[in-house]
């Protein structure tokens, strides 16, 4: 492969846990952290839900900032009001100017960018928080600004092929020889089978694939080390 994207949520770092601390800052309750895993998935299918409605213009950043929080504790009768959430997303987002990236995708990176790979980052949200995060995991070590596409400053995000085409066409991206890595296959997988790339699973939530989904992985990973032994000892599946 001559070129690899990244997304960044829960693909570079462990987004979890900025999440864990956020709930053991401002919860009294003593939550195991087998209960915040499932608060933490279940915001995680709330906040995609109603992204889409934002992205779509049914909903305001505010209310699927808050919304997501808000919809996950009702799963779980955890008390949530609309200023407590704004909060929690308030906290949350202070935590996440402390992320790191896993070792080995660091590790990665570094062998990527000294094989002269084309790397790219394409990452679905508002584009002041995404920015904040990818100056914090210190990509552009590797990644220059004029590669990295956030969806809120393109005006549209992850599956939709729109995006993948814009992309294709600022970096003069060959298909066949184009990989994408995410966590999220509905928007990340589909969406770059649909557009014609080279697509690896970052499955570390080990999450099962959607029933008679159209469009499969080329590979599928479940930790930072498996991606890393991919592409640095095993290239032969990709490349």
């Amino acid at each position: 492969m001559d070129t690899i994207i990244f997304d960044v949520d829960d693909t570079l770092y462990d987004q979890a846990q900025s999440f864990h601390k956020t709930v053991r800052k401002l919860f009294q309750e003593p939550f195991s952290n087998e209960e915040i895993d499932q608060l933490y998935k279940a915001s995680r299918k709330y906040s995609e839900i109603i992204f889409d409605q934002s992205e779509a213009g049914e909903l305001s950043k505010f209310e699927w900032q808050t919304g997501r929080i808000i919809a996950a504790c009702k799963d779980f009768n955890i008390p949530m009001d609309t200023e407590k959430a704004a909060i929690f997303h308030e906290m949350y987002v202070a935590e996440q100017k402390n992320i790191t990236l896993f070792p080995e995708v660091e590790e990665l990176l570094n062998a990527l960018y000294k094989e002269g790979k084309q790397l790219g980052i394409l990452t679905n949200g508002e584009e002041k928080h995404q920015a904040m995060k990818i100056k914090q995991l210190g990509l552009t070590h590797w990644i220059p600004a004029e590669r990295t596409f956030i969806s809120g400053t393109i005006g549209h995000a992850k599956p939709k092929r729109e995006v993948f085409d814009f992309i294709e066409e600022k970096m003069d991206l060959d298909q066949t020889k184009t990989v994408y890595i995410g966590d999220n296959f509905e928007k990340d997988i589909i969406g770059a089978k649909q557009a014609g790339w080279h697509a690896v699973w970052m499955n570390h939530r080990k999450k099962n694939s959607p029933p008679n989904a159209t469009y499969k992985p080329d590979n599928e990973v479940h930790s930072a080390k498996e991606l890393l032994d991919l592409f640095v000892k095993k290239l032969k599946p990709l490349c």
